[in-house]
């Protein structure tokens, strides 16, 4: 357990620390405000990071932002080493975050699941029951359908 607490407290300090060296420290271009460092996970041996992050923007700045933090990847593990002051730095790799994407997927289909439920709706004003407005037999009608036999 003591493990993966110093993992976690390693793998925040490890997004914190990367994130405000993209937003001051880093001057390539490719790296502009548009990256964000939403996760970061550490393996519990403490050697290996992986820094997830999203890119604002099209395909080709999403592999712009890829190769400038390729680049960095040197700059920025120095700059992890000497703020979390561990004997081994971890090694970092960086993984494009599919939550967007998978976000706007899941928005798609409740677009969808919307749209469908609006045409039933329209498809159901005006329709009537099949079977009349309440089709379930009540103990009213079960005194009528006696047989005329009643023997008390």
């Amino acid at each position: 357990m003591a493990d993966n607490a110093r993992a976690k407290r390693l793998a925040d300090l490890i997004r914190e620390v990367v994130a405000q060296k993209l937003q001051r420290g880093i001057k390539d271009p490719r790296l502009g405000s548009h990256v964000t460092i939403t996760d970061t996970r550490v393996t519990g041996d403490l050697r290996e990071a992986t820094v997830f992050y999203t890119v604002y923007g099209d395909d080709e700045e999403r592999k712009a932002a890829a190769a400038g933090l390729e680049s960095a990847k040197g700059i920025l593990r120095s700059e992890v080493g000497r703020a979390a002051g561990v004997k081994f730095t971890p090694t970092l790799t960086f993984v494009a975050d599919a939550l967007p994407d998978t976000a706007r997927t899941i928005e798609d289909l409740l677009d969808k699941a919307r749209q469908s439920d609006e045409k039933v709706r329209e498809a159901a004003t005006g329709a009537t029951y099949a079977a009349g407005a309440d089709p379930y037999r009540k103990p009213a009608d079960d005194d009528s359908d006696t047989d005329g036999d009643a023997t008390e």
